[in-house]
């Protein structure tokens, strides 16, 4: 009996991982497994296909995704010593840019749209020093188009930034900012989001 039952166990996980493999798409999974090595952690990643395919950089950082899914072009750059997580069901559109010399979070389910960039430094010293500091975006905020989230910043959870929007400060809960100097112009309410 208990033979049968272990077949019978063993035929609904393959079922299960063939209906997800379908759902997903084969060629997807299998991009997603060629850059999983440039991670020190990952869940299931998923790369849509096209050109130029992902290109992750860790240069001796902790790196680290749940499963999400990457377009074609998306960059992430994690310097020496410097930290990068990105929670479960979050999605970077083509050109995404994602630079971390200390510390980048994002959620779970986060919307990225195109060439969005998000960065914890200057790149370079300015007035002499080059001090970064931690970028933190919660769960499910949209970015919209070209969004640039500089060092620094810390965006609550359920935000849209609107395309086009510079975001040089904190950025509250349930907030839609837009415009280049990123201001609030609304507060949703629980039900909104």
């Amino acid at each position: 009996m208990s033979q049968i039952s272990s077949q019978m166990r063993r035929r609904r996980t393959f079922a299960a991982i063939c209906r997800r493999v379908f759902e997903v798409g084969l060629l997807d999974l299998f991009l997603g497994f060629c850059i999983r090595s440039s991670f020190t952690r990952a869940g299931v990643l998923k790369v849509t296909p096209g050109w130029p395919l992902p290109k992750i950089m860790n240069t001796g950082g902790h790196l680290e995704v749940s499963d999400c899914r990457f377009s074609p072009g998306v960059r992430i750059e994690c310097w020496k010593g410097a930290v990068v997580n990105i929670g479960k069901g979050t999605y970077l559109n083509r050109g995404v840019e994602v630079i971390a010399s200390m510390s980048v979070y994002i959620g779970a389910d986060c919307k990225m749209a195109r060439d969005v960039i998000i960065m914890d430094t200057d790149q370079h010293a300015v007035d002499g020093s080059n001090m970064p500091k931690p970028v933190r975006i919660e769960d499910r905020v949209w970015l919209g188009a070209r969004a640039i989230v500089l060092k620094g910043v810390s965006i609550g959870h359920d935000s849209i930034i609107g395309a086009g929007a510079i975001v040089t400060k904190d950025v509250p809960p349930l907030s839609v900012v837009v415009g280049p100097a990123a201001t609030v112009i609304r507060t949703l309410s629980p039900t909104e989001e």
